[in-house]
């Protein structure tokens, strides 16, 4: 039997507007179990980032969860504190945001962008951050990844 790491159950979140209050997910709830992909399909519009969103807790300030629990192996994590949320994402969680190219501030390097993540997300600091930033542009195919933590993301 498959060990269930995530479930989301009738995940309810809101926006609140000039014009009142928006439900952008209504009623959401999945499992994913180890090992298994998960792919969540829709219209554009339909809330799969908003449900994203919510897992994570990244919502806009005027977005909040309603209703509903998104479990993490067994724990609710919509209870955690900020300061919870924060181990918990990079660590346990982590989200690709679908426009990469407004994902990296180009005024900071790549390495310092990434190295800024690790430093947040793990115990790793100052050179070993550094050292995990350029093994993990060597993990997905990136060439020169000496010199492309140097660099800018807009030099590429």
């Amino acid at each position: 039997m498959s060990e269930t790491i995530l479930s989301v159950k009738n995940l309810c979140t809101s926006f609140t507007t000039e014009k009142g209050e928006v439900m952008a997910v209504n009623g959401v709830s999945f499992n994913l179990d180890k090992g298994k992909i998960l792919g969540i399909v829709g219209e554009s519009g339909s809330g799969k980032s908003v449900t994203a969103y919510s897992i994570m807790q990244i919502l806009e300030k005027n977005g909040s969860i309603k209703q509903g629990e998104v479990l993490f192996k067994g724990e609710d994590i919509t209870k955690f504190s900020e300061k919870q949320m924060r181990a918990f994402r990079g660590k346990c969680c982590s989200i690709i945001f679908q426009d990469p190219m407004t994902s990296l501030n180009p005024v900071f390097t790549i390495g310092n962008q990434l190295k800024e993540a690790i430093e947040l997300h793990t115990e790793r600091k100052g050179k070993e951050a550094e050292a995990r930033a350029v093994e993990m542009l060597t993990l997905v195919g990136v060439n020169e990844p000496e010199k492309r933590i140097k660099q800018y993301p807009y030099e590429l």
